[in-house]
């Protein structure tokens, strides 16, 4: 029986909408570097910014359809500052590879264009991972995750760890010119999104209690893990540099994040179990906006396929 407080287990995250200063600059970090293809690119109309979105096209080998699929859109906003370092917000966008040598590719290429800004690398036992900063500073992760077989659970939470991963050897191990050739082609998806927010006890209260994630790890009273369908994590919150913080300002960084939902009648289920608890929900009966105790916003959608 499923639990209607819960999200479906097939939950996924869609793209990821940041708002930038330098739109060109932008587009060609996650173009040329990361290895996104432009979807579209909208100019600026009357009262609506420039935007460009960005992300893989997918085709189903059964009907020879091709389906677009957002991973990062990029929204002109000029005029806004940047965030200081310890407000909510982002803390970064986490892109999934399929493979170890995908992911080798788009780090190598990450690093060749973009020397100075590589932040760190771990091996999260569930995942390998590779971190940077985008041009405007907005965290990216790119991994690939271990066989699901090859996860710990104990207690209902996934063990997890920060672990050295040595970025020289992984290259060298898994960095092919097939790869490099098929870096801007490889499968890819946003995995997780990671945020920056004041306290992780009302992170857990939002998004496990009133949303409907699962936690799947606590990092003592410093962040929380949470996801949906025994993923290892869809969503993160830490305090790491934000302690405190209160309610977003404008700012330039995160502005959306979307989440996806299998079923369009989950969408309007769980725009009721928000409004149950005092949320202001914005429903136009495919998509229902909320914004998180921070101010940051999340989209609920369906697949295009739902």
């Amino acid at each position: 029986m499923t639990d209607s407080t819960r999200l479906a287990a097939d939950t996924s995250m869609g793209a990821v909408t940041l708002d930038v200063a330098d739109l060109d600059a932008m587009t060609a970090y996650y173009r040329d570097a990361i290895g996104l293809e432009v979807l579209t690119d909208e100019p600026a109309r009357e009262g609506e910014p420039a935007i460009v979105t960005l992300g893989r096209t997918r085709g189903d080998g059964e009907t020879g359809a091709t389906a677009a699929i957002p991973l990062v859109v990029l929204r002109h906003a000029p005029a806004l500052r940047h965030a200081g370092p310890r407000e909510a917000g982002l803390f970064h966008t986490a892109i999934l590879f399929e493979t170890q040598a995908a992911l080798a590719a788009a780090v190598a290429t990450v690093a060749q264009r973009h020397p100075g800004t590589f932040t760190g690398s771990s091996d999260h036992l569930v995942s390998q991972a590779f971190y940077f900063d985008d041009p405007e500073r907005n965290g990216v992760e790119l991994y690939w995750d271990r066989d699901r077989t090859e996860w710990s659970w104990t207690h209902g939470q996934v063990e997890m760890s920060t672990l050295y991963l040595d970025p020289n050897a992984f290259l060298q191990q898994h960095l092919t010119d097939a790869a490099l050739a098929a870096h801007t082609t490889a499968p890819a998806v946003i995995g997780h999104v990671h945020l920056s927010v004041g306290d992780v006890a009302t992170a857990k209260r939002f998004y496990v209690d009133e949303l409907g994630f699962d936690l799947t790890t606590t990092y003592g009273g410093q962040a929380i893990f949470v996801s949906a369908g025994g993923y290892h994590h869809h969503m993160a919150m830490n305090v790491w540099r934000s302690q405190g913080a209160g309610r977003r300002q404008p700012a330039l960084g995160l502005g959306q994040v979307d989440i996806v939902l299998p079923d369009p009648d989950e969408i309007g289920a769980l725009g009721e179990r928000l409004r149950h608890v005092g949320h202001e929900v914005r429903d136009d009966g495919r998509t229902v906006h909320v914004d998180d105790p921070w101010g940051n916003v999340l989209r609920v959608t369906t697949s295009p396929s739902a």
